[in-house]
């Protein structure tokens, strides 16, 4: 529908009337619905209500998780310093590192993922890098405002006493996996050999000049309907990648899913629950190859 005709529709309007739009929507973008609103508050014959709006913001906030700090079958301990979900045997040399997405370490999907790892024999942390401060899309705060106080940099910086805690426990190798918001922060320790093997899941604010950077085997799973990490970008990681010969790494992109689908899956879903977990055993068959 061209603005012209959406115009004339809601031109001709003679009952009460509702339209509920997204913020990123191509079809009827944001500058058409405040044109919508503003033709219908001209309208003094009908009953409209203007009700402002909390924004959910773009794809990284959709489909937020219901968080539960008992969920998971760890536990949670202190570990460099930070709150950390912990899942698997202390006594395995292996180690693998989950950061999240915006929404923390208390999403029950990331935890149910670190469980599965863990059941394959690595010792799985999930650090709380938000010090009990997750995104929280209905409470006000414009997520550009919260990523001020929530740098990927800082994140990178607080993962380090992770790790040094992670070998002072006998730990000889690492990886590490970091979903939208966390794979920034995994893409800056795969740049200077922090860990062994790099996991990037629908990652935000990643670069191709990142990627340029990586000098450990990484795989990075894309989704086909992505904003933050489109096609065409994935692609430009994928031609580095190949570039490189000697940094061992793929780029995946998965069809008909958008950003956040590796843990922001509806569990109930099963047309949702099996890209999930085709992502989830790709990232099993990259630590156990690299991670050794």
């Amino acid at each position: 529908m061209k603005l012209a005709d959406g115009a004339l529709f809601v031109s001709e309007v003679k009952v009460p009337i509702a339209i509920l739009g997204a913020e990123i929507d191509h079809v009827s973008p944001a500058e058409q619905l405040k044109d919508f609103g503003e033709m219908l508050s001209a309208k003094p014959d009908l009953n409209v209500k203007k009700k402002k709006t909390n924004m959910s913001g773009p794809q990284c906030c959709a489909n937020p998780p219901t968080l539960s700090s008992s969920s998971g079958g760890g536990h949670v301990e202190k570990l460099g310093g930070l709150d950390t979900y912990v899942s698997g045997s202390p006594n395995s040399k292996l180690a693998v590192l989950l950061i999240s997405d915006i929404f923390g370490y208390e999403a029950p999907n990331l935890r149910k993922l670190a469980d599965k790892i863990a059941a394959a024999g690595f010792y799985v942390v999930v650090p709380d890098f938000f010090y009990g401060d997750p995104y929280v899309p209905d409470a006000g705060k414009p997520i550009m405002t919260w990523l001020q106080g929530h740098g990927a940099d800082k994140g990178a910086e607080d993962t380090k006493p992770v790790i040094e805690a992670l070998k002072s426990k006998g730990i000889s190798a690492i990886g590490a996996a970091g979903f939208c918001w966390g794979a920034k922060v995994v893409v800056q320790l795969a740049k200077h050999e922090f860990i062994q093997a790099a996991v990037l899941c629908h990652p935000s604010f990643v670069t191709v000049d990142d990627i340029k950077g990586v000098e450990v085997p990484i795989a990075v799973l894309g989704a086909e309907i992505d904003q933050l990490s489109p096609p065409s970008l994935l692609k430009q990681f994928e031609e580095v990648i190949t570039a490189k010969p000697e940094v061992n790494g793929y780029v995946k992109i998965f069809p008909k899913v958008a950003h956040g689908w590796t843990v922001r899956y509806n569990v109930e879903d099963e047309a949702a629950v099996k890209p999930a977990e085709e992502a989830h055993q790709n990232m099993l068959e990259w630590f156990a190859k690299y991670v050794k």
